[in-house]
């Protein structure tokens, strides 16, 4: 039964219309009216087990909308941020899918399936070549997780390409399945500069994702599905302090981090399979 059930779920990703499933999906999570927003807040927390505890507002009925329950806030001290300056930070709450070597240009999405990093960094070759056999650490946010997306490091924005593309779903399944996936898959490409280099953060699009946020430009809706670049080298800097919040997901997906060439040495306890909060070290600079 549950073969079959993953067979069709794989099917739908083929025939469905990604884009307008996530605009209708978009225009509910914004709606005020107190019977949707409530009855999808309610129907979503008891579906995925949603916690509220560390959540600064603890009371379904005053969240605007369900966009505003689903990108809820933490209470300060529910994500400690390590202080330590030679330490890198996980950049969102998650389930880590891979981590490792970029092997030769190559990132591995999932057993026997990998993608190239400069598809994945919509081309641009200067910027794929700073990474080339670097680290990558991929961090999947599932409904029920906190879905800010933080700084891992003191740094200033460099750089930022929307890629346009699909919305296929970013689950396990689909991940060990659908080839180049991610590299596939709409999404924002953040390269930033720090003071051990550059590293870049690749916030990945999803099946009803809304839309995906940041603190500099906000919502991301680009009405071309074309490249679109920004280059902030010259303009007045957007630096963040490690932990800051960068942008946010409107319903759940992927963030990808790509390192320089020996810019990080991962904590030795963490592999494919292991949970792990904002904040929280992951390597060493």
């Amino acid at each position: 039964m549950k073969s079959i059930k993953n067979a069709l779920f794989l099917m739908a990703q083929f025939v469905l219309p990604h884009h307008a499933i996530s605009r209708l999906a978009g225009a509910l999570a914004n709606c005020s009216w107190k019977p949707v927003r409530l009855g999808l807040i309610r129907l979503f927390s008891k579906r995925f087990k949603v916690s509220l505890a560390e959540a600064e507002i603890s009371n379904l009925e005053q969240f605007a909308n369900f966009n505003d329950f689903f990108t809820r806030a933490l209470k300060p001290e529910a994500r400690p941020i390590d202080a330590r300056a030679n330490q890198w930070v996980s950049p969102a709450d998650g389930v880590i899918s891979q981590l490792g070597e970029i092997d030769d240009g190559k990132i591995l999405q999932a057993k026997q399936h990998n993608y190239s990093l400069l598809t994945l960094l919509g081309n641009d070759s200067e910027m794929a070549k700073r990474y080339h056999n670097g680290q990558f650490m991929t961090v999947y946010l599932s409904p029920k997780d906190y879905h800010r997306i933080h700084i891992p490091a003191d740094a200033t924005l460099v750089k930022t390409i929307h890629v346009p593309g699909k919305l296929y779903s970013v689950n396990q399944l689909t991940s060990e399945t659908v080839n180049g996936l991610f590299a596939k898959n709409e999404r924002l490409v953040c390269e930033f500069e720090s003071a051990e280099g550059r590293f870049v953060m690749v916030l990945v699009g999803a099946m009803i994702v809304a839309s995906i946020e940041t603190r500099w430009a906000g919502v991301i809706t680009p009405i071309k599905k074309q490249l679109s670049y920004a280059d902030f080298s010259n303009a007045q800097p957007i630096s963040f302090s490690k932990g800051d919040e960068i942008g946010r997901f409107r319903l759940g997906s992927t963030v990808i981090v790509a390192f320089e060439p020996n810019a990080i040495n991962f904590a030795a306890s963490l592999c494919a399979g292991s949970e792990i909060h904002m904040g929280q070290a992951i390597g060493e600079k």
